[in-house]
């Protein structure tokens, strides 16, 4: 049977062992030399016409080729219709002044589906003869006539449609529309000659395909009616990082190129969002490719880097309590080594052996999530992967950052039985393959390890450059100014884009990345960063993962939801009074600045009276710190917050003083939380097996 993500679409499984397929039927290879999108391969429209029928059809009309078959989606029914060739538009229908350039997605809210249409796209370069874009601007159409995207009929339905837009916004999305974004250069070598006659969607990845669930009613129309083929519609979409640049190195003129792709599984932030779920998905998980193209399009030759990281897979969390250090907090669940040993073993599936290297701290606050990783990983007994530990902090204290050297040196022996991927156009297959990948991680997957990425990266591209006799034996990228800075930059660029996507803020460290070296202004921007992230991790992520979980599928509209619980805040008043009391005593203390001193006796006390008013609400409000932070309501972590099962937590902060009558007048709102995140699982689970049993359609 199928497997099936947190987004309740079909996982093919032909989509996921097939990556392997390199590393047993290497003399199979297909004789071109030069990977290129199939000639054959079914082309997707790259621009479309938007015609408004009133309240009855949008129709999408392809700009070419002229005749192509239109779309039609009826907005009373929902219905999706791929009308026959040169079918006319309705004469009563408006054409919209704005080009579409692809359509994200089909969501459905609470009062309405909708259709997202990328109405803006950017440049970002040129590779394999393809153009990429990133999406820059969006449009939202309701289906439902009687619903407003700019005036939406209630405030749940406003909530749900900024939630959506937020995302768009805060998103880094790119396409192709010919060139398979998703997948790396080896995994497209590999199919080939399969995939020649397939749809961009057909062989995309499947966990780098974002939009994927709000294709799937387009996806199932057109898997189950063969004259309904929605194929040229379906545009893949990558959350992620792409930039390409040409840089020189003496004589030789190269193309450096760098992507990063973001799992659409167990997608959120960065507290809301840690280790493994028991399908084996990991939090933050993204794949990088690092390539290197020398020479022309058809006669030149291209290598291909792949690394990972990813949240540690076991089940564990940081409970935010507005202090600055989170409570840790490890479950040990009856699954985890199944769930350890799906993630690590679906990574020997798709990329070969794996070397496992670990940065968080040995003592401290990190300390019990390794010695849960290592626990784990002893049991999981996982073929084809061995445990690196390196103590980031303590290896590179004082700003000796050169001494991840150290780390390179451990990892040497398996960079070099790895490899990477080269193609030459002189040769009719490949002349080298990457058999194995590095997995790293630190707690957030984001500072150190894009760091140690950034070096293995570094110590890769100069062997490359070696093996082609672009530089000498004795040489090194750092002789090469414009090839060094271009790969400091990007690899800066590309660190800040996926700490954007997880915390909100930009990397820390980047001026090692960016530099070569720790710099004291580096460590002011790395001070700012920490405090942006605090205020963002507490009080405004929660609306954020709502957002992912929505796009992603993880959460959608179910029979029996009470809309009321996203808007309604239903903590007792006297948890909702202090942060008011608080912020009107200290406007009452500015007040009293301005005030004409008649008496300082006067002045004396209402400074007191305020100033203890102040205190007193902002320590009840530190001393139940749980109840302050913005958490997600869409999928409440209830259960993570108040687990009491085996296993470790650091503290249990932010929870308040254990009095009576306030633990009864809050026990409602918690097993309200409860109940609602039960029901949801309940649900989704049913729905998931209706699917995959072919009872019901996937919309």
């Amino acid at each position: 049977m199928p497997r099936r993500g947190a987004a309740g679409a079909l996982r093919c499984p032909s989509l996921r062992p097939r990556a392997l397929a390199y590393t047993q039927r290497a003399s199979s290879y297909p004789c071109s030399p030069i990977l290129h999108p199939p000639a054959t391969m079914k082309s997707l429209h790259q621009r479309l016409t938007l015609y408004s029928d009133g309240n009855e059809t949008y129709t999408f009309v392809p700009a070419e080729p002229v005749g192509a078959r239109s779309l039609t989606i009826y907005r009373n029914s929902g219905d999706i219709v791929l009308n026959a060739p040169n079918t006319p538009v309705p004469v009563t229908a408006e054409r919209s002044a704005k080009t579409i350039y692809g359509i994200y997605g089909m969501i459905s809210l609470a009062m309405s589906e909708y259709i997202i249409v990328i109405t803006g796209r950017e440049l970002r370069g040129h590779i394999m003869r393809q153009n990429i874009y990133r999406a820059t601007e969006y449009d939202i159409l309701p289906l439902n006539p009687d619903v407003s995207v700019q005036h939406p009929p209630n405030t749940v339905e406003s909530h749900l449609l900024a939630l959506v837009q937020s995302h768009l916004k805060g998103g880094n999305f790119f396409f192709s529309y010919a060139w398979d974004i998703t997948r790396r250069l080896q995994a497209q070598w590999a199919t080939i000659q399969q995939d020649g006659d397939r749809s961009l969607w057909e062989i995309a990845d499947d966990r780098f395909f974002w939009n994927k669930f709000l294709h799937s009613r387009f996806i199932d129309i057109t898997s189950t009616n063969p004259d309904q083929n929605l194929s040229a519609y379906i545009l893949p979409i990558i959350y992620g990082t792409f930039d390409i640049r040409p840089v020189s190195v003496g004589i030789h003129q190269l193309r450096f190129c760098l992507v990063s792709r973001r799992s659409r599984y167990r997608a959120g932030t960065r507290y809301f969002r840690r280790g493994v779920d028991p399908e084996g998905h990991v939090a933050n998980f993204n794949e990088t490719e690092q390539i290197l193209l020398v020479g022309g399009d058809d006669s030149g030759t291209q290598l291909s880097f792949v690394q990972i990281r990813g949240s540690i897979p076991v089940f564990w969390a940081e409970i935010n309590t507005l202090r600055y250090k989170p409570d840790v907090q490890i479950m040990e669940l009856q699954d985890t080594i199944d769930a350890m040993r799906a993630h690590l073993q679906e990574n020997v599936n798709l990329y070969g052996a794996q070397a496992i290297v670990n940065l968080v701290n040995h003592k401290g606050h990190e300390k019990p999530v390794k010695e849960a990783f290592e626990k784990y990983f002893e049991q999981a007994k996982t073929p084809k992967t061995r445990y690196e530990y390196f103590d980031f902090h303590n290896e590179c204290k004082n700003m000796r950052w050169d001494r991840i050297s150290v780390l390179i040196s451990k990892l040497e022996d398996e960079l070099n039985e790895y490899g990477y991927f080269h193609l030459d156009s002189n040769k009719s297959e490949p002349v080298k393959l990457q058999t194995g990948v590095v997995r790293t991680n630190c707690m957030d997957n984001l500072d150190r390890t894009n760091v140690a990425q950034a070096a293995i990266a570094k110590w890769t591209l100069n062997r490359q450059l070696k093996a082609l006799g672009i530089i000498q034996p004795n040489d090194s990228v750092d002789n090469y100014d414009d090839l060094i800075r271009d790969f400091r930059e990007m690899w800066a660029d590309h660190a800040n884009f996926i700490s954007l996507a997880y915390s909100g803020t930009g990397a820390l460290k980047t001026d090692f990345t960016r530099t070569g070296k720790r710099t004291r202004k580096g460590l002011l921007e790395d001070g700012y960063n920490s405090v942006i992230r605090y205020l963002k991790n507490n009080f405004f992520d929660g609306a954020r993962q709502d957002a992912f979980d929505l796009m992603t599928g993880a959460w959608f509209p179910r029979r029996g939801w009470n809309p009321a619980t996203l808007v309604v805040d239903r903590r007792p008043l006297i948890m909702r009074a202090p942060p008011y009391i608080l912020f009107f005593s200290l406007f009452m203390i500015c007040a009293g600045l301005t005030l004409p001193r008649t008496s300082d006796y006067s002045l004396f006390y209402y400074f007191l009276l305020w100033i203890s008013l102040a205190a007193v609400a902002l320590v009840f409000i530190f001393v139940h710190g749980i109840d302050y932070v913005n958490w997600p309501r869409l999928q409440p972590l209830t259960d993570i917050i108040y687990y009491e099962g085996p296993g470790f937590r650091s503290g249990r902060k932010g929870m308040g003083l254990g009095l009576p009558a306030l633990e009864k007048l809050k026990e409602g709102a918690v097993e309200q939380a409860r109940t609602i995140a039960e029901q949801h699982r309940r649900v989704k689970s049913k729905r998931l097996e209706e699917i995959e049993m072919g009872t019901k359609r996937v919309d």
